[in-house]
Parts: C-alpha cells; sequence; structure tokens
C-alpha cells in the first residue's frame, strides 16, 4: 500500500468551499474492517450534490465522495475476506457520511462488502453502481408482482440516464417490450440500441392535465423521476400493474387520487438501494452478472475518465448532461 495516494476531496470552511484532487495517507481513512484498493467507481447524482456547497449531503468536512466503488482488498480484520479478493461496495453510508470511492484507497465496514461475482469485472461492476442496481432491484420488484412480458409494454421514464439506461437495456434482453420517455431527442437512436421499441417525450409523461384514470397503457413502469410523472404513471397504468420508483429529479410532491389503487389494483414500489438487505443484494449482483447482464455493458452504457476528470463531469450530472453511466478510473 502506498503511504501516500490521491482523492477527490471536498472541503468548506466557514464561506469557503473548494473540491479537488489532493494527496491525502492512510491515517486519513475512517475506520473499518476492510481496506481496499480502488479500481474503478463512478459517477451518480448524490456524488454531483456532495460536490457542491449546498448539496445537503455532507455533514462534516474534509470528505471524499463517491458511493460507489470496487477494488482489490489490500488488508481485512474480517475473516469473510483476505488480500487479494476483488470486491465491491455500493449504499450504506458510503460517500454519504463515510468516506467514498474517490479515492486511490478506502477503508470501509466489512458488512458493506459484496464479493465480486463471477461474470463481472471490477469495471463492469462500476458501470453499473448503485444506478445499475436500483435498475435491477426495480426489475426484480416488477417480477416478483407477476409482471411478465406477456402482460404488456413497460415505459422506463429519465430513459437516458444511469438508471434508466439500465432498466431499458435490462428489461429489452428479458423479452419486454420497452417504452422510454427522454426529453432529448437527440437521445432515440441511444435507447433504441438499448432495446427501446418506442419514444415518447418527456411532455407525455408529464401532461399539463393529469387525469385521475388516464387510458391504461402500461403493464408497469420503472420510474427515477418522480414528480408529475409518476403521477400520469400511476393514473395510465393497467389493472393490477405497478410502478417502481426510486428517485425524484422531476421533483418530490406527488399529485394523485386513491383511485388508481382501488379501482385498477395499482401498486406502487418504492426502491431504496441504500439498505436493501444484504442477502437479497448479494443474490441481485449474482444476476446483474448473469440473465440482467445488458449486451455492451461497458461499451454501449458506460464511459469512462479518470479523478481529474470529475470536476466537469460532476457538473455536468447536475445539469442533465450526462447520458448512461460514467465509470471513473481512479488507479
Amino acid at each position: 500500500m502506498k503511504d501516500i495516494f490521491r482523492a477527490f476531496v471536498v472541503d468548506k470552511q466557514e464561506d469557503n468551499f473548494t473540491a479537488g484532487v489532493k494527496s491525502i495517507t492512510m491515517d486519513d481513512l475512517p475506520e473499518g474492517e476492510v481496506t481496499i484498493k480502488v479500481s474503478y467507481s463512478s459517477v451518480n447524482y448524490k456524488d454531483g450534490l456532495a460536490s457542491t456547497p449546498n448539496g445537503r449531503i455532507v455533514s462534516s468536512y474534509p470528505f471524499i465522495p463517491g458511493i460507489d466503488l470496487a477494488g482489490t482488498v489490500v488488508a481485512s480484520s474480517d475473516s469473510r475476506y483476505k488480500e487479494g479478493d476483488k470486491v465491491l461496495v455500493t449504499g450504506y453510508e458510503l460517500g454519504v457520511s463515510h468516506y467514498g470511492g474517490f479515492s486511490e484507497y478506502a477503508r470501509v465496514q466489512a458488512d458493506w462488502v459484496v464479493p465480486l461475482p463471477d461474470g463481472l469485472t471490477v469495471k463492469e461492476a462500476m458501470a453499473y453502481g448503485t444506478a445499475g442496481f436500483t435498475a435491477a432491484l426495480s426489475v426484480k420488484r416488477l417480477e416478483d408482482h407477476g409482471i411478465i412480458p406477456q402482460n404488456g409494454p413497460v415505459l422506463v421514464t429519465g430513459a437516458t440516464g444511469g438508471v434508466g439506461s439500465m432498466a431499458v437495456s435490462m428489461l429489452a434482453k428479458k423479452g419486454y417490450e420497452v417504452a422510454a420517455s427522454t426529453g432529448k431527442e437527440s437521445e432515440h437512436a441511444y435507447l433504441q440500441q438499448l432495446g427501446a421499441s418506442a419514444i415518447l417525450s418527456r411532455e407525455e409523461v408529464s401532461p399539463e392535465k393529469i387525469k385521475t384514470l388516464d387510458k391504461p397503457r402500461w403493464a408497469a413502469a420503472v420510474d427515477p423521476v418522480g414528480g408529475r410523472t409518476l403521477a400520469y404513471l400511476l393514473s395510465s397504468t393497467k389493472y393490477g400493474g405497478a410502478v417502481a420508483v426510486s428517485g425524484m429529479t422531476g421533483g418530490g410532491n406527488v399529485e394523485t387520487t386513491v383511485f388508481p389503487f382501488i379501482l385498477r389494483g395499482i401498486s406502487l414500489f418504492g426502491i431504496d438501494s441504500v439498505y436493501c438487505p444484504m442477502e437479497v443484494r448479494k443474490r441481485l449482483w449474482e444476476r446483474m452478472a448473469d440473465d440482467l447482464k445488458p449486451e455492451g455493458l461497458v461499451e454501449s452504457i458506460a464511459h469512462e475518465i479518470s479523478l481529474d476528470d470529475l470536476p466537469r463531469t460532476l457538473s455536468a450530472i447536475l445539469e442533465g448532461k450526462v447520458r448512461g453511466r460514467v465509470v471513473v478510473a481512479i488507479d
């Protein structure tokens, strides 16, 4: 292990906020049973918020963002993990209240660590990251509800984002007819490449007037947007269908009524990827290495940057200018 290594550090002292790559030492890392040499991390919306002075993510400074990481164990006091093991960490307090993955080394709690499944490289694991895991968890909840391809089309909102791109690819691979909504006309070819058979504009899924019960169109939906879009989805999902919601880029308030639930039997599933139980988490990562793994996971959906490229990418994700997934090469 290096005595001195690089990390992307944010700091706030009174009115002075800084964010950039700095040299730190092992003594700067928080406590934890497992020390990991980080190969890759990824960029998520939370990371963008953590890189701003008023993002309301970081509670104490200095801090290292990065809610995802994958790499190799270099030290462990927990018998479940040994030096040389390939592992990944997403969720829990990583990159929120515990130093995250934008660092050459990370020290974390053993209970947060997932062994890298056969069939995934560390880079592919971070092409997924929290966004991919959230998409997979959304698909699983719909499957558990009984949604099958024969039920009809599944709508994915915010489809060019990380969760949306992954959900479109996973659903298409499993044989579902996938409709995708986006506000970016330039990305229609990208969504079709991922497997979308129909593309809707942002305005179509967030109309000015949302009916109490609209024409039933969707067997189910994966929604990382929330707000008015979620209200539309609830009103236009078919009888017995379901919506898996995981985000609020469209707002946290949802104006709806009880009618979709009591007249059409619609189910609304909240998707939490942060504290998802470890046994569920491990089984789902195994599926992400197998039947849910999109073709061209790295080539089609993700692109790679370095630690030094983080400032402009973190700004871009907050502005809604990032397509798919961004993998950060740490070492």
